[in-house]
């Protein structure tokens, strides 16, 4: 453990430091725990802080595949078509790079607790150049850890689990050491800042106390994006609310600290997520996610899809979208977008998503991911608890069910008519949604819920370069200060799954290598990677 110093002044601005690492990392999702893992691995003295009680974030609760390939330039060429031409392509050559070294950099982990690290050939989302090199790389078991009720705060028990306890584990063997100190509960809320503008360390909050910590190489941002900022969302996203799906801890914290050191933003706009459910009671913190189904990939794969037991209409009764895209974790939240400058709202804000007595008894409606200590809302496995709590509306007609939404009634029961035809003609005209898919409205009573936006993650934040340097609005590094992860995120147009994971280990890596070299040689040349990048 560092010791606490002596009050001392440093140059005259900056009344005292408590305490001085070499890296300072804020943030211990994955991102910040490969950070400080690199940095610790490089010979610096490292403080890896987090603000709740527990760490992990949202990595914690992911599916825990890291997008990985075998070709950095198929990679490299699937990640400019993903990013749409937002994202600087030194900044993507060094994620492909890097995502080919992640398999090895993982086994390289497991040496600690012996984690079985698993490699499956994926196909991109989309069928872009380099959509057949990808691949997922992730823990398929460890020794002695699963535990169905979840993993510290997260529930249930999530792939994404295994992936942090092999990081959290590396963690604790450097803290063992004495190369890493961890501070939980602990929040980061400014960065100290030089008369050149460079980074000197941070203020935080610790027990009630007000604490400023030198960094004496550098600050790494780790601290994820913005979902749980209600301000934020509504200056940043086109329509709101936008509920968040599972952390209350991610609430632009490093955003504004790098603001306020001079960073340029990027991506902003862009955030993660599905269609979702509204809890009736305004107290409980989530949306609440609808029934996941398996992505798929166009013109890639021809293995049948499942039923979905829904259709979605608007607030006029009527269906606007197919309900089940590629990747609706991504883009599911995009619909809900749309302006009708004849009624001066965003009328499919909410939606609802529509079903019958037959649906009703095909699977459960909702499903609950939490990384928090409190809120958890476990739904049916039959559906009928929500139809008695509010989160379903029930009713023996199409007729009384739109009377209750306060929707046309009209419009509501000729979408169903012409979706039910379409369900006997074996074709989606309208929308074109898989055939396999389609399962008639036909059988009352029906159900309907409550439809929302529900953000997984954001991608915006401060502008970095290929060595995760934090860039001002001129394109000029802010020295010392770096951003990892979900901090900013190279996704600008759409999402890769496994993307942000990839970023969080490549990034990370990148970010705590390059923290951790002394002052003057981070400012004269910092690494991209290990490995050239030129040769991507």
């Amino acid at each position: 453990m560092v010791a606490f110093l002596e009050a001392s002044e440093h140059r005259g601005a900056h009344a005292q430091w408590h305490a001085t690492y070499d890296v300072i990392v804020a943030g211990y999702g994955a991102a910040g725990a490969v950070a400080a893992i690199e940095a610790a691995d490089a010979g610096a003295r490292v403080l890896l802080i987090e603000k709740m009680p527990d760490p992990g974030g949202i990595s914690i609760l992911s599916a825990g595949g890291v997008r990985v390939s075998d070709d950095a330039e198929a990679a490299f060429a699937y990640l400019q078509h993903t990013c749409g031409g937002r994202t600087p392509d030194d900044v993507l050559r060094a994620l492909a790079v890097g995502m080919t070294e992640v398999p090895d950099y993982l086994r390289e982990l497991a040496r600690t607790n012996d984690a079985v690290v698993r490699v499956d050939a994926a196909l991109g989302n989309y069928p872009f150049p380099g959509c057949d090199s990808l691949a997922y790389a992730d823990i398929e078991s460890i020794p002695g850890f699963g535990d169905p009720a979840g993993y510290l705060a997260a529930r249930p028990f999530r792939p994404g689990c295994l992936l942090f306890k092999l990081l959290l584990d590396n963690v604790e063997a450097r803290r063992a050491q004495g190369r890493i100190d961890v501070w939980l509960s602990t929040r980061v809320e400014r960065l100290e800042q030089g008369e050149r503008r460079e980074i000197l360390g941070v203020r935080l909050r610790r027990d009630n106390e007000s604490l400023r910590v030198r960094a004496q190489r550098a600050v790494v941002l780790a601290c994820g994006g913005f979902e749980a900022d209600e301000e934020m969302k509504r200056q940043f996203f086109v329509s709101t609310p936008v509920l968040p799906g599972s952390f209350r801890g991610n609430t632009g914290d490093g955003i504004r600290m790098a603001q306020a050191a001079g960073a340029a933003l990027w991506h902003m706009w862009h955030h993660h997520g599905p269609y979702g459910i509204r809890h009736p009671d305004p107290s409980y913190p989530f949306g609440i996610y609808a029934k996941i189904l398996p992505m798929w990939t166009p013109e890639r794969e021809t293995k049948p899809l499942p039923k979905m037991a829904w259709i979605i209409v608007d607030q006029r009764g009527r269906r606007y979208v197919n309900e089940y895209p590629p990747y609706i974790s991504d883009t599911g939240v995009r619909q809900f977008d749309h302006y009708d400058p004849s009624a001066y709202r965003h009328d499919r804000l909410p939606s609802y998503l529509i079903f019958d007595e037959a649906g009703r008894r095909m699977y459960p409606m909702g499903r609950s991911i939490t990384n928090d200590r409190e809120a958890w809302y476990e739904w049916s496995s039959d559906n009928l608890k929500e139809a008695e709590n509010g989160l379903l509306q029930k009713a023996d007609t199409l007729e009384a069910l739109a009377q209750k939404l306060g929707i046309d009634a009209a419009g509501l029961a000729r979408t169903v008519n012409e979706w039910n035809a379409g369900c006997e003609a074996g074709h989606d005209d309208a929308f074109g949604r898989r055939p396999e898919t389609m399962t008639p409205l036909a059988e009352g009573p029906f159900y309907a819920a409550s439809l929302w936006p529900v953000v997984i993650n954001t991608q915006g934040g401060p502008v970095h370069d290929a060595a995760q340097r934090v860039l001002d609005p001129f394109g000029e590094p802010i020295a010392g200060l770096y951003a990892a992860g979900e901090l900013g995120s190279v996704f600008g147009h759409i999402y890769m799954a496994g993307g942000n994971l990839a970023e969080c280990i490549v990034g990370g890596r990148i970010a705590g290598r390059n923290a951790s070299r002394t002052r003057d040689a981070t400012e004269a040349s910092d690494e991209v990677n290990s490995v050239d990048v030129r040769r991507a």
